[in-house]
């Protein structure tokens, strides 16, 4: 038996949060994951190391030419001006040149295998994003979650730039300037600055590692304010609601101050960190001077070797006062990069299966859910055994009380979610939990594609694109003319609204839409699936949200749509579904009864007690919500 609950045919372990974090990686598990971004650019990588080596050259030649140059002074005043040679002083301009011209001819040769990686990994993460199950992206974070990936793209970049323009030119240029100490003068130069840098870097890398634990906090912290500042912001509307201004500003005030606090015992870290490098380096640069000073009065050197010595000392150190800063960067980088990586790494609940095949229809088809057994989380099942057969063209429509399950019914035929039990998938078979099918196909054996392709749904909670009308209307069809997203609109009876707003179908809709009325979303919810026209429709609580009138008028023309389609409506309101061939009353995730209208009324069972109900309530048909700020 199959079931395909994940790429790697394991389901996502129950009670674990589809955003945990994974194992860390070590620092050179991260790179090696992130070479084969670069490789592609390697001859760009190879032409950018040979202009940096080139600029270390030119960098170091530098000091050994000021040496020359101060040698080749006279003492004698009033003449310094006519001896000094003008080709040193041109060699000394051309090497300043240099260093800056093969600097600069680095980053561009290497700028399109930077901005190149940093694209290639965003959309990879951002096509993987919208892979993950539903259960994903409902267990998420979202200001964290973003926080992580605009971190992680911005730390492709720093490690990039880190290590290729800081790090290792600067061990390029060590190496050199060792070179040039141990052959021109006694090797005791060599080891005292061999030893200044190795204490260096010694104390950077403790220091360093001890304040990341800071620093760790400190992102930790500030991705929890985020996460609660945008989280407020996404759900403005119920903040005004409940007039909870000054509580969300708290909360946010709350998470403020901590890392605030955190910012602060990082900024002492470091200071402690930048003081203690600037005293190891002084001593070294103190020490060398000395010796060098000692050596010139005794004769030993002359005043330009005193002056190549403090220039090489001057150039060597000031990279290395970025030392502890580029060291937390790129381990900072990658972290950073290991979360993003992460999140590559989160296997879909949902994947195709080895041999999915494309649906292929040429007419509605025979929708069929077979002992559906299914639970969002195990110890809580939803569906127990559901029998339910659409035929070829018809209507059936699922109605019942809140919570038994007719929506799960529409995210199982998405295919948002498998049938059976999370973290059961490898000791359950399949005919234990049922399936779903479509012409005698189960929905586990054809591509997600495919299926998504051939279902139209009108969400009871319509969300839509900060962005015009005409945008989310075709969003059903983006490759369809204005004309058919003109059609669309006037079927679905919002037409004359838009055309009466004064940037008509170019009018923006505001964040999820908030700019229309709930009425309004959801009539452009059913233009946006009209115009998609698919063989399968669903309607989950299509006209929640219009006044009777407009409710009527939209019945009437989804009735006209849903003809020679197969068509599952899930309704509160049983007046929607009086026409439906079949009507299936669902409770608690079990069939109670089915059959027409008229057949269940004359049982007088449950459905004839909810029919009762409504049409003696005097609210059963909730208004439209207006105040919206385009009519």
């Amino acid at each position: 038996m199959r079931h395909y609950s994940s790429a790697s045919g394991a389901a996502v372990p129950p009670g674990q949060s589809s955003t945990s974090a994974h194992p860390p990686r070590s620092d050179w598990g991260v790179l090696r994951r992130l070479l084969p971004y670069l490789w592609q650019y390697r001859w760009r990588v190879g032409a950018a190391l040979l202009f940096m080596v080139a600029a270390k050259m030119a960098n170091v030649s530098v000091p050994l030419l000021l040496k020359e140059l101060v040698d080749s002074l006279t003492l004698q005043p009033g003449q310094a001006v006519l001896v000094v040679p003008v080709a040193l002083l041109l060699a000394y301009g051309l090497l300043r040149f240099s260093t800056s011209l093969f600097t600069e001819l680095r980053e561009l040769i290497f700028a399109k295998a930077t901005e190149g990686a940093t694209r290639h990994i965003s959309l990879q993460v951002f096509g993987h994003l919208h892979q993950l199950s539903l259960r994903f992206h409902l267990e998420r974070q979202t200001g964290g979650m973003t926080r992580d990936i605009e971190r992680g793209t911005r730390g492709v970049q720093s490690l990039i730039s880190y290590s290729l323009y800081s790090i290792l030119p600067t061990i390029i240029e060590v190496a050199m300037v060792l070179a040039v100490l141990g052959v021109k003068f006694e090797l005791w130069y060599v080891w005292t600055t061999l030893s200044a840098l190795v204490l260096y870097v010694f104390f950077t890398v403790k220091v360093t590692e001890w304040r990341t634990e800071y620093r760790r906090y400190m992102n930790e912290l500030e991705s929890a304010s985020q996460t609660k500042a945008i989280d407020s912001l996404l759900n403005y509307e119920t903040v005004k609601y409940f007039n909870n201004e000054a509580f969300e500003a708290e909360r946010y005030n709350q998470s403020l101050e901590r890392l605030r606090k955190a910012r602060i015992k990082t900024q002492a870290t470091l200071s402690m960190l930048n003081a203690g490098q600037q005293l190891i380096i002084a001593t070294a640069l103190v020490a060398m001077l000395w010796r060098a000073t000692e050596a010139v009065t005794a004769g030993q050197m002359t005043l330009g070797d005193l002056v190549m010595i403090n220039a090489f000392m001057i150039q060597l150190y000031i990279p290395l006062n970025f030392l502890g800063v580029l060291y937390r960067e790129i381990k900072q980088s990658l972290t950073d990069l290991d979360k993003m990586f992460g999140l590559l790494d989160r296997e879909r609940e949902i994947a195709d299966a080895p041999h999915a095949q494309g649906l292929q229809l040429s007419h509605p088809p025979e929708v069929r859910f077979e002992q559906v057994h299914f639970a969002y989380e195990r110890e809580r099942p939803i569906l127990h055994g559901v029998n339910l057969t659409i035929p070829a063209g018809k209507t059936v429509a699922v109605v019942g009380p809140s919570g038994s399950g007719k929506s799960t019914l529409a995210r199982l035929l998405f295919r948002f979610y498998d049938v059976g039990f999370p973290g059961d998938s490898a000791l359950t078979p399949v005919a234990d939990t049922g399936r779903i099918t479509i012409n005698g196909h189960d929905v586990r054996d054809l591509t997600q594609s495919s299926l998504r392709q051939a279902i139209g749904i009108v969400p009871q909670d319509t969300v839509l694109f900060n962005d015009t009308i005409e945008y989310n209307i075709l969003y059903g069809r983006p490759q369809a003319s204005h004309d058919e997203a003109v059609a669309a609109a006037k079927a679905a009876h919002i037409h004359d609204f838009i055309e009466k707003l004064p940037k008509g179908y170019q009018t923006m809709v505001g964040e999820r839409g908030l700019k229309l009325s709930g009425g309004e979303k959801q009539r452009v919810a059913i233009a946006r699936t009209l115009l998609k026209n698919p063989p399968i429709l669903i309607f989950d609580e299509a006209t929640s949200a219009l006044d009777s009138a407009n409710e009527r008028a939209i019945q009437a023309e989804l009735r006209q749509v849903a003809r020679n389609k197969t068509t599952l409506v899930i309704a509160h309101r049983l007046s929607t579904v009086v026409d439906a061939h079949e009507i299936v009353v669902l409770e608690h995730g079990h069939v109670v009864e089915r059959g027409s209208h008229a057949q269940l009324l004359a049982a007088n069972g449950q459905y004839a007690r909810m029919w009762q109900l409504q049409q003696s309530s005097a609210h059963d048909a909730p208004g439209d919500t207006h105040g919206n700020q385009m009519a």
